[in-house]
C-alpha cells in the first residue's frame, strides 16, 4: 500500500468510527488531506482499534518520520561549556532519543483541540493512538483508586512508550499555568518539573532525554525564566547524579527567540538562520 493510499484509508475508517465527521468533505490537495487527518486523530476517542487499522496507521506514521527527517541525538554536538548537554532547534517528533517529555495538561490524554499547534497536540498525533489510549488507561487506574474527580497532579510524570516515533519513550507531565502572574510556587513546581521527569527517566534506563520548553505556551510562564530553571535544575540533576545511566540532556526548541534565550544561557555561538525552521507540522 502506498503512502497517499495509507492517508486515505485512515480518513475514511476514522469518518466511519465518528459519523459526526462523515460528511465533510476529504481534501483533494495532499496538504489537506494530511491536516484533516490529524485533526481527525485529535478527536478521535481513547478507544482500542482493528488490527488492520492499527498496521496501516503504524506503516504510515512511521514513514512519515521518515520523510520528515530523524535527527539521531547521537549525532549530535554537546554545547561547548558542558558536554553533557546539547541544544537542538527542531520538531521533538523527529528526534531519537530515549525519551522525550511532553508537555502535558492535567486531563494526560492529550490536546483534542482540531490541529492545534501544542507539543501535546503533535507529540499524540504522530505517535499514534496507542499513546492516547495508554494515557486514559493510567487515568481510568488512578481515578479507581484516587476518586472520579481525580486529575495529574503538576510535576508528576508518567511514562509510556513512543510508539511511531522515533525516540522509545515519551514521558507526560504537567506544568505548572503561571497565571495570573508568575509565582515562586510555580517556579518550584517547574523545577520539579525537570528533577521527576529524569528520575523517572533514568529508573527506566534511559541514557538520553529531550526536554520541550515546558509550560512557555498555553500555560503562559516566561520563556527567559522558564529556561534558566530548565539550565540549572538539569544541571544541578546531573551534578548529583553521577553514576547515573543519564549522560544527555537535550533542551529542544522550536521558535527562534527560546534559540536565542538558550543560545546565551548555554554559551553556543549563534549560527543559526533565522526563518529555516519548518513551519508547516503536519502528519
Amino acid at each position: 500500500m502506498r503512502q497517499e493510499e495509507r492517508r486515505m484509508y485512515l480518513i475514511k475508517e476514522l469518518q466511519k468510527e465518528m459519523p459526526e465527521y462523515a460528511g465533510y468533505p476529504v481534501p483533494a490537495d495532499e496538504q489537506g488531506q494530511r491536516d484533516f487527518l490529524r485533526g481527525l486523530f485529535n478527536v478521535r476517542p481513547a478507544r482500542p482499534a482493528s488490527e488492520e487499522f492499527t498496521g496501516v496507521q503504524d506503516a504510515y506514521l512511521k514513514e512519515r518520520a521518515r520523510e520528515k527527517g530523524i535527527t539521531d541525538a547521537a549525532g549530535l554536538s554537546p554545547v561547548p561549556s558542558d558536554e553533557r548537554l546539547i541544544l537542538w532547534q527542531g520538531d521533538i517528533t523527529t528526534l531519537r532519543c530515549d525519551a522525550i517529555v511532553n508537555a502535558a495538561n492535567e486531563t494526560m490524554t492529550g490536546c483534542w483541540r482540531w490541529c492545534h499547534t501544542c507539543v501535546d497536540n503533535l507529540i499524540q498525533s504522530y505517535s499514534g493512538y496507542q499513546t492516547r489510549r495508554d494515557c486514559a488507561a493510567y487515568m481510568e487506574e488512578m481515578r479507581r483508586t484516587k476518586g472520579e474527580e481525580y486529575m495529574q497532579p503538576t510535576a508528576v510524570p508518567m511514562i509510556t512508550s513512543a510508539y511511531n516515533l522515533p525516540s522509545k519513550y515519551i514521558i507526560h507531565v504537567v506544568g505548572p499555568i503561571a497565571v495570573p502572574f508568575l509565582k515562586r510556587e510555580h517556579k518550584k513546581q517547574l523545577a520539579e518539573c525537570y528533577r521527576a521527569s529524569l528520575d523517572l527517566a533514568a529508573e527506566h534506563g534511559c541514557s538520553s532525554i529531550a526536554f520541550c520548553c515546558i509550560s512557555t505556551g498555553v500555560f503562559m510562564f516566561p520563556q527567559d525564566k522558564a529556561a534558566e530553571i530548565a539550565v540549572r535544575t538539569v544541571k544541578a540533576w546531573l551534578d548529583e547524579h553521577p553514576e547515573s545511566c543519564m549522560k544527555k540532556v537535550i533542551f529542544n526548541v522550536f521558535k527562534d527567540s527560546d534559540l536565542r534565550i538558550y543560545q546565551d544561557l548555554l554559551g553556543v555561538r549563534d549560527t543559526h538562520e533565522p526563518g529555516k525552521m519548518l513551519k508547516h507540522l503536519d502528519i
